[in-house]
């Protein structure tokens, strides 16, 4: 399954790691007391990219210096680290795996997570972040609605405010949906399910508005992010189903791209850590964990990686909070789908789409 590249972060969030160090140093200290022993290896798997080198510069230092550990970062997406998981089963390397929750649920149902040490920081948490016993989202995305506002106010367009856009005949041409092997396009199934009588667990309903009402309009079932925002640079498409993130790096690079969250719910789409099962480092494995839920580095991970703060403790300044999901009233409008069901469906709702709804 694709899942929406993290990775590739804006210049302009990076330019502002380096003062960010100083009190990412503070907060590896609250995590635990320095380590009297020799220095341990702790292995954090996560995705690589710019992801991998702001982690490396600014939230991986202040940890390692607090507790005399050695980190070694794990590079590859979140399919990656659920492979490499299953196969290092037995006899773990890995002791901290974060993923997308999406793949996440899989990891836990698999027995490959242990359980999340409760902690005074798990006390600051949104309700949304506590995936289960054995995981916790320790950043947000959302799924909604981007679409170019210049070329909708060009062809006498109203602003969209619903997931039901997608069927509005007059973009007939000029419509994007990722696939479902893409998060997004998953998302938007689901959601065409949910308002025409179904769900989840009955998505039929969502296959049939997909098939009849929406495919129709479709230009391109662009199955990566980075080719839909080509497509509309280039005026190909002017309007799909988009990540809160991803809308953002485009919006940096001067495009008039609207982000929305439709009045039906955008989707919460999280970045989740879980201690690895029967690991080596079981109490840093925790005690990194909790760092990560750290009022100073959430609010890094804002700033640097277009990620929303799970812990509602954070303070973020309003050019930052205007681009991530932000505060209780927002986050509390987030749908958590059922991703139990869906894991459980996958690959069959994958076939199908690829029989009737690509076509």
């Amino acid at each position: 399954m694709r899942h929406p590249q993290r990775s590739r972060r804006p210049s302009s969030f990076r330019s502002s790691w380096r003062p960010l160090l100083a009190a990412l140093a503070g907060a590896g200290a609250l995590c635990g007391p320095l380590l009297a022993h020799a220095e341990a290896t702790l292995y954090v798997a996560n995705v690589g990219g710019s992801n991998e080198q702001m982690y490396r510069q600014t939230i991986i230092p202040a940890f390692e210096k607090a507790h005399n550990v050695k980190i070694v970062y794990v590079a590859g997406n979140s399919s990656d680290t659920l492979a490499k998981l299953q196969a290092q089963k037995g006899h773990e390397q890995i002791n901290v795996a974060v993923m997308d929750d999406g793949p996440m649920y899989q990891a836990m149902q698999m027995g490959l997570c242990s359980k999340v040490d409760d902690a005074p920081v798990m006390n600051d948490l949104y309700p949304l972040a506590r995936l289960g016993p054995n995981a916790v989202g320790v950043g947000m995305v959302a799924t909604g609605i981007g679409y170019n506002e210049e070329a909708f106010k060009k062809m006498g367009l109203p602003p969209p405010d619903s997931w039901s856009v997608l069927t509005d005949k007059r973009l007939k041409g000029k419509l994007g949906v990722p696939p479902i092997t893409n998060t997004y396009g998953l998302h938007a199934l689901v959601m065409l399910a949910r308002m025409n009588g179904g769900g989840e667990k009955n998505i039929d309903p969502g296959f049939t508005a997909m098939t009849t009402q929406v495919a129709p309009n479709v230009l391109s079932w662009a199955p990566t992010p980075g080719e839909m925002d080509g497509l509309m640079q280039n005026g190909d498409v002017i309007l799909a189903p988009y990540g809160s993130g991803r809308a953002v790096a485009l919006q940096n690079t001067g495009f008039p791209l609207k982000f929305l969250y439709p009045k039906e719910g955008g989707i919460a789409l999280q970045v989740a850590a879980c201690p690895v099962v029967e690991n080596a480092q079981p109490a840093l494995s925790q005690q990194f964990i909790q760092y990560l839920l750290s009022p100073q580095v959430q609010a890094t991970q804002a700033q640097a990686m277009g990620l929303g703060p799970v812990n509602k403790t954070v303070k973020l300044a309003p050019d930052v909070a205007a681009r991530v999901p932000y505060g209780p009233d927002q986050v509390a409008k987030l749908i958590a789908v059922d991703w139990t069901t869906i894991n459980q469906h996958r690959a069959e709702w994958t076939e199908r789409w690829n029989r009737s709804v690509e076509r």
